[in-house]
């Protein structure tokens, strides 16, 4: 026994073990927590600035600050959220039931010109035809897909809008982590200083900016493109536009997610006889919908980090296909702070090449 305290390999093996038996437990622990704290730590990070204007504002009273901004950030980002889902839910049924309804009139048959297309023309059009004179299948179709989008929009949300428990576990995590986010911030940076030496500062910088840019850049966008897209709605006489531009809203989010709205909406007009509405539509979205995504989105992520715009919609993509919808934030991070160490890298190998032997 004297001889393995001694032995100094010995004693990092146990404490080793000791680490990694402690990490597992505390992983088990905190696992059901993890999207909660993932997401109070992302709405924390994004709004420190303005935390820190109210700890100002109100004497350095930190718990009134604290408790402020979590009110604040319930009103303006969670239940909004909540509300847009279940706008969806009481709405879209009725408006899968007048879609039914349109079909079984037969005033909805393909536009004349794609009749006339060369080659296809004749073959499409007869195929749309044999399809619309299903209305009561379509509808059915329609109504299975609408449960499976509703499953996977609650499920994407990794819980934070499915219950109230989870809801209420990640607003409480909010205000913790304003309470104490400034002391836990010097302690993370101690500990990645220790272990990775002054470089650790660019990569903490890396990751403030880009959660930041990515946070303003994807809210941003979501609401300029649904309020843009609503007016198009309204604009061409559509019923329930309010619902059509949330449902805009919430697909703003995914790159290439709009066209799926108005896309269809514009099709739609088309097939009911509506050719000018439906062609204005679907240039109203082309022409500006869909800039407000091209502009404002690489705007705001490529200017403020610096990181190639394909890297930013593959982080995008890659983290909403591996996380959810928190992934959306999480992905262009960690590709930005894996760039920032791979540009760090380069830049290491060159000036050694470069320098005198």
């Amino acid at each position: 026994m004297r001889e393995l305290t001694a032995n100094p390999l010995a004693k990092r093996l146990l404490l080793g073990m000791f680490l990694g038996l402690l990490g597992l437990a505390v992983s088990v622990v905190l696992t059901p927590f993890v999207i909660p704290m993932l997401w109070a730590g992302i709405l924390a990070f994004s709004t420190w600035p303005l935390y820190l204007f109210l700890l100002k504002k109100t004497g350095e009273r930190a718990t009134a600050s604290a408790l402020m901004l979590t009110l604040l950030m319930s009103a303006l980002v969670v239940f909004p959220v909540i509300w847009l889902l279940l706008l969806l839910r009481a709405e879209s049924s009725p408006l899968i039931d007048l879609l039914t309804a349109e079909l079984g009139s037969g005033r909805v048959r393909p536009p004349a010109f794609i009749a006339n297309l060369p080659i296809v023309g004749a073959e499409l059009s007869a195929s749309l035809g044999a399809l619309l004179a299903e209305p009561a299948r379509i509808g059915i179709e329609l109504k299975t897909q609408l449960r499976q989008l509703d499953a996977y929009a609650f499920a994407a949300l990794g819980g934070i809008g499915k219950n109230m428990i989870k809801l209420v576990f990640a607003l409480f995590t909010l205000f913790f982590v304003y309470l104490h986010g400034a002391s836990v911030a010097r302690q993370v940076r101690t500990i990645c200083i220790s272990l990775l030496g002054e470089r650790a500062e660019g990569y903490l910088q890396t990751v403030a900016l880009t959660t930041r840019a990515v946070v303003y850049g994807i809210v941003l966008t979501a609401l300029i493109q649904g309020a843009v897209a609503g007016l198009g709605y309204w604009a061409v006489g559509l019923s329930a536009p309010i619902t059509l531009a949330a449902v805009t809203v919430l697909l703003a989010m995914v790159p290439f997610g709009t066209p799926l709205v108005w896309g269809a909406a514009g099709l739609w007009l088309l097939f009911t006889g509506q050719t000018a509405a439906g062609i204005g539509l679907l240039l109203w979205g082309v022409l500006v919908v869909s800039w407000v995504d091209n502009i404002v989105r690489p705007l705001v992520l490529s200017e403020v980090v610096d990181i190639p715009f394909i890297l930013a919609l593959f982080g995008v993509l890659g983290g909403l296909a591996a996380f959810g919808l928190v992934g959306l934030f999480l992905g262009p991070v960690i590709l930005a702070v894996a760039l920032a160490v791979w540009r760090e890298w380069v830049d290491d190998e060159d000036s050694t090449t470069a320098s005198p032997q």
